[in-house]
């Protein structure tokens, strides 16, 4: 039975672990908060609080037979600065690759490192050259992980069930549309991501490559606000200048999954109308 350790068992990490456990791995998840280590005490594999920016704490529970066959880094900065960021994503993949070495090693890092505002297409070859010291840090890294061996998949915003940015801001009244500063959103369903981890760590993935994970639709900001007040039915946003500094980058480009479906991942709701329809809504809107 193969194992892995999911550190990071957050929003997308638990739906992850979820999955290799079906398939029959041996799980092991770590978070970082108490209140999660609580609420995943009930799941079918164990769940510890581990803090992966603390190479103590990460010495303690890997000893050298500790076994993993593979690991995911898909801790959270749960919307920290640069210095979350530092400690978070490079501190915490360097004391993993550190402690558990020569295992199938990925890292969940974020297409905001491609920083063009053209709309045009990127790929992975693309020229990455993110404006915020946050993206800077991702690409460091990322690049850490290649050079000894692993993978990377760039995520694209990331939404599922109680989870959407934009649908929060719809119905929070603060949407703007913006005619000036229109821009392509690039989206994910949280569980096309676990299916897209689970494909690369057990399927025809290469080591030190990096793959986008991203529907197949980037869809213009705009768009999707009127698509959200027509199935609503409620107003759409109101037109105007939008001064809200984006979480993500400034950026406006349409991320391409080229790559990753060449390995034969299909993502089950490939649009934002086909996940937000029979996934999000049911659960996120009527409940409110």
């Amino acid at each position: 039975m193969p194992r892995i350790l999911i550190a990071g068992c957050g929003y997308v990490g638990h739906a992850t672990a979820d999955l290799f456990h079906a398939a029959g791995w041996a799980v092991e998840g770590w978070t970082r908060s108490a209140t999660s280590a609580a609420r995943l005490s009930t799941k079918p594999y164990r769940v510890c609080r581990v803090d992966i920016s603390e190479q103590t704490q990460v010495l303690a529970h890997t000893p050298a037979d500790a076994g993993f066959d593979a690991v995911i880094h898909c801790a959270s900065s749960r919307g920290g600065g640069v210095e979350s960021y530092r400690q978070i994503y490079l501190h915490g993949a360097r004391n993993l690759l550190d402690r558990i070495v020569g295992k199938n090693m990925l890292f969940t890092s974020s297409t905001s490192v491609y920083a063009q505002r053209d709309g045009s297409w990127v790929t992975e070859e693309s020229e990455t050259e993110p404006p915020r010291e946050t993206g800077r840090i991702l690409l460091e890294t990322e690049k850490m992980m290649l050079d000894r061996g692993g993978m990377v998949a760039r995520l694209a915003g990331i939404y599922g069930p109680g989870r959407s940015g934009l649908l929060t801001k719809f119905l929070a009244g603060t949407a703007i549309i913006d005619p000036e500063n229109d821009r392509f959103v690039n989206q994910v369903h949280r569980d096309d991501i676990a299916a897209a981890l689970f494909l690369l760590l057990s399927g025809e993935a290469r080591d030190a490559q990096i793959y986008n994970v991203v529907d197949d639709q980037p869809i213009l900001q705009s768009e999707c606000y009127r698509w959200l007040a027509q199935r609503l039915n409620r107003l759409a946003p109101p037109i105007g200048k939008s001064n809200r500094q984006r979480k993500r980058g400034d950026s406006n480009k349409r991320v391409s999954n080229a790559k990753l479906r060449r390995l034969g991942w299909v993502p089950r709701y490939a649009t934002f109308a086909e996940g937000m329809e029979k996934n999000v809504l049911p659960s996120f809107v009527y409940r409110s």
